[in-house]
C-alpha cells in the first residue's frame, strides 16, 4: 500500500467520526498554541530587557558610593559618602580602559512651572554624561562645562516631566522652579522608558550642573555615582578591574575587608537577565507542554476505541492480503494525521493569540521562527509517539479471531 492511499483511507476514516475527531485534535490545538504563545511571551519580555539595559549606554559601568557591612547592617549603593569627585579625576587619568567618567548627585523634589507641578528626581551631572548614556536631546542643547564652572540655574529635563508640565507649552526658554530656585529649561532629552531591574522611570527626571545641586540644594560634597564609559565592550571587565583596585587604594581599604563602593558592569547585568529571562521562557512552555501531552494522551485513547470498533475490518483487510505493516501504517498515519492537523490549527491559534498579547494585556512578545517549527516536529512527534501502540496492536490482531468479532 503506497503512502498517498495511506493517507486517504485515514483521512475517510477520521471524517467518519468528525466530532469526535475534532475534539481529539483540540488537545493538541491548545497544546501547541499555549507552547508558541508562551514562548513568544517568554522571548518579548527577554527581548524588553535586553533593550532597557541596553537603553543605559554602551561599555557602561556604574560605580556607586557604599557596599558593605557596618555593625552586621548590609549598606547599599548610594547610602555612604566615599565618593568623591577626586575619585573620578583619579578614574579618568590612572585607569586606561576608562574612555569618559560622568559625576552624580539625585534628590528628589516638586517642580512648578505656572500652575502646574510634579514631583520628580533632580540629578546633578556633567555634559559627558549623557555621551555616556548614549542620550541624545530632542530640542534644546545640554549645559557646557562653563555652566558646571558657574554653578548656573539651567535644567535638562525628561520627556515624562515635559508632558506633564508643558504639555501645552514649549518647554525650550521657559523657567521652572525646584526648591525656591529658578532654572531656565535649555533642552528636552529622548524618550528612554523604563529600567531594567526597578523599573524606574528614566524619562522622569530634570538633570541640571552638578555644582548647581551641590551647592545649592544638598549641600553634598560627595558624590552619589560615576557613570564611567569604557573605550571598548572587550575593555569593560580591564575597566572594572583598575576601578575597583585604584578606589580601594585612594580609600585606604585594607586586604580582607569588604569594599566601600560598588562597581557593576552593565554586561554581567545583561548577562544574568538573559539568563533569567531563559529560566523564565523555559518555565513557560514547559508549563505549556503539559497539555501538548495531555493532548497525545487523547490521541492515543482514541486510537485505541478505534482499533476496538474497527476489529472486524481489520480482519477482513488482513484476510484480502494486508500485512501486519500495512495495518500498522494505516493506524500510524490516522493518529499522525490527527496530530499534524491539530498542530497546524495550534501553530495558526498560537501566532494569533501572540499578536493579541502587547493590545490587550500590553507585554511585548516575540515570535521566533524556531519556536514555530519545534511547536510543528513536536506535535507531529506527538502522533508518532502515542499512535504507536494503538497500531502496533491493531496489527497484531489474529485475523480469523478479528473476522468472528461482533
Amino acid at each position: 500500500m503506497d503512502t498517498m492511499a495511506t493517507i486517504r483511507i485515514a483521512l475517510r476514516a477520521l471524517a467518519r467520526n468528525k466530532m469526535r475527531s475534532g475534539l481529539t485534535m483540540l488537545g493538541i490545538i491548545i497544546g501547541v498554541g499555549a507552547v508558541i504563545a508562551m514562548v513568544a511571551l517568554g522571548q518579548g519580555a527577554r527581548e524588553q530587557v535586553q533593550k532597557q539595559i541596553a537603553a543605559m549606554g554602551s561599555n557602561m559601568l556604574f560605580v556607586g558610593a557604599g557596599n558593605f557591612n557596618r555593625g552586621g547592617i548590609q549598606l547599599g549603593a548610594g547610602n555612604m559618602q566615599t565618593l568623591k569627585y577626586a575619585d573620578l579625576l583619579a578614574m579618568q587619568r590612572e585607569c586606561p580602559a576608562v574612555a569618559l567618567a560622568a559625576p552624580g548627585v539625585t534628590t528628589g523634589s516638586q517642580v512648578v512651572f505656572g500652575n502646574d507641578n510634579w514631583g520628580t528626581r533632580i540629578t546633578g551631572t556633567e555634559p559627558q554624561y549623557f555621551d555616556i548614556r548614549e542620550w541624545p536631546l530632542v530640542e534644546g542643547a545640554s549645559f557646557t562645562m562653563d555652566d558646571v564652572q558657574a554653578s548656573a540655574n539651567i535644567a535638562v529635563i525628561g520627556e515624562t516631566v515635559r508632558k506633564n508640565l508643558f504639555s501645552a507649552t514649549d518647554p525650550i526658554g521657559q523657567t521652572i522652579r525646584i526648591k525656591n530656585l529658578s532654572f531656565h529649561v535649555v533642552g528636552v532629552l529622548s524618550p528612554k522608558g523604563q529600567s531594567s531591574g526597578m523599573g524606574d522611570d528614566q524619562d522622569d527626571v530634570i538633570f541640571v550642573p552638578i555644582t548647581t545641586l551641590q551647592k545649592k540644594i544638598t549641600g553634598q560634597n560627595w558624590l552619589r555615582f560615576i557613570f564611567v564609559s569604557a573605550k571598548s565592550k572587550e575593555e569593560t571587565y580591564a575597566a572594572q578591574q583598575q576601578i575597583a583596585v585604584l578606589l580601594r587604594d585612594r580609600h585606604k581599604i585594607p586586604p580582607g575587608q569588604g569594599d566601600d563602593f560598588t562597581v557593576r558592569n552593565l554586561a554581567d547585568i545583561a548577562a544574568a537577565a538573559d539568563e533569567s529571562g531563559l529560566v523564565m521562557t523555559l518555565l513557560l512552555s514547559s508549563i505549556a507542554g503539559v497539555s501538548l501531552l495531555v493532548g497525545g494522551i487523547g490521541i492515543m485513547n482514541i486510537m485505541l476505541v478505534s482499533v476496538t470498533e474497527r476489529t472486524r475490518e481489520i480482519g477482513i483487510r488482513m484476510a484480502i492480503g494486508a500485512t501486519e505493516n500495512d495495518v500498522q501504517r494505516q493506524f500510524l498515519m490516522e493518529a499522525v494525521t490527527l496530530s499534524i492537523i491539530g498542530g497546524s490549527v495550534g501553530i495558526i491559534l498560537g501566532v494569533i493569540v501572540s499578536v493579541l498579547i502587547p493590545y490587550v494585556f500590553g507585554s511585548a512578545v516575540s515570535v521566533s521562527l524556531l519556536a514555530v517549527t519545534s511547536a510543528a516536529l513536536f506535535s507531529a512527534a506527538v502522533g508518532v509517539f502515542f499512535g504507536y501502540y494503538p497500531a502496533r496492536k491493531a496489527a497484531r490482531l489474529d485475523p480469523i479471531e478479528a473476522l468472528r468479532y461482533e
